[in-house]
């Protein structure tokens, strides 16, 4: 009889170890997927605390991060499926949805839900008035993108007539904003941090006011997928917006000092103190959601803001255009 107990625990212990074995091995499956970002910018700080933190490995992610340079060229990159996952403005969305595709692009998880852009220029910040821009040229950026966008809107409210008493230069690719304004082209420039920062630390102008203050709030920057892919890959988009969330999280929690630490190697050419001042200035400026949940609101807003630039004939109904089953299950 003991014997046959013995059996019995010594088989019931194989089992158990062939059992934890197999959960085991299925937990280490990990999902590789590229994300394609429209430029690196401490502006996606939650995203790069997600990585770094090893959120998406926790998810059972591993994921690879590709500089796209501009919406244009990562929305090309996510329908040519050379990347799984873009992060862009949803105004590249709307535009691929109104162009009839019938594999269009959802949004899943938004990011960012302000302009992230500074006006920067060669006066002190606090000599700069609205009226110093009459005459002038800003470069804007991509037209019909939507940094170049939120800019028309906010100087429309500020009484501007584009090209009459203000004009906005959108000849210059966005990643080479910056580099053009050094080089004499413009008066002003929209840039983003740490570039903005980075520039004024260097002497070579001031950062004026944050664009998306001004703006308010519009979807700035959300992740988005293939209709196919996010059927095919549901489990993968819901474990990469959990991983959002935790980055969203740990930002919303933890100071700028703190988050700063996590991304540093994310921007190896920029010092900790600059990293921190880039930080605490988006903070400032309230720019990145709380959960990755798009509110119908600010799509409309997003919507207001394209069609007053003359870029939207027809508006995208929120439920054709947002999933948001898995930013809510995420942020349960």
């Amino acid at each position: 009889m003991k014997y046959l107990r013995s059996i019995a625990v010594i088989a019931l212990c194989i089992a158990l170890a062939i059992f934890s074995f197999v959960g085991c091995s299925k937990t280490q499956e990990v999902t590789k997927i590229t994300l394609n970002e429209v430029t690196h910018s401490i502006f996606y700080a939650p995203q790069y605390v997600a990585i770094e933190n090893g959120y998406f490995k926790d998810e059972s992610l591993e994921v690879t991060l590709v500089n796209g340079g501009g919406a244009d060229k990562s929305m090309t990159a996510v329908l040519s499926g050379e990347a799984d996952i873009g992060l862009m403005g949803p105004e590249a969305a709307i535009y691929v949805y109104n162009q009839g595709k019938e594999d269009y692009v959802k949004v899943f998880a938004q990011l960012t839900k302000r302009d992230g852009s500074f006006l920067f220029g060669k006066e002190e910040a606090s000599k700069f008035k609205w009226e110093n821009l009459i005459g002038k040229t800003v470069i804007g950026g991509r037209l019909g993108g939507v940094p170049e966008m939120t800019l028309e809107y906010v100087l429309k409210q500020h009484g501007f007539i584009l090209g009459k008493n203000v004009t906005v230069d959108t000849s210059v690719q966005f990643n080479l904003m910056a580099s053009a304004y050094e080089n004499g082209i413009g008066d002003y420039v929209t840039l983003f941090e740490p570039t903005a920062s980075a520039m004024e630390a260097a002497g070579k102008g001031h950062i004026l006011l944050s664009i998306g203050t001004v703006s308010g709030e519009i979807p700035y920057t959300a992740y988005m997928a293939k209709i196919s892919y996010i059927e095919d890959n549901s489990d993968v988009i819901q474990a990469f917006t959990n991983a959002i969330y935790k980055g969203q999280k740990y930002v919303q929690e933890h100071t700028a000092a703190e988050v700063a630490e996590v991304i540093k190697d994310q921007f190896p050419d920029t010092d900790i103190q600059s990293l921190t001042v880039s930080i605490q200035r988006y903070k400032d400026a309230d720019v990145w959601n709380q959960t990755p949940v798009m509110k119908e609101s600010s799509l409309e807003k997003l919507q207001d803001v394209m069609q007053e630039a003359g870029q939207l004939d027809t508006r995208v109904n929120f439920n054709a255009l947002i999933d948001n089953t898995f930013a809510e299950d995420a942020a349960k």
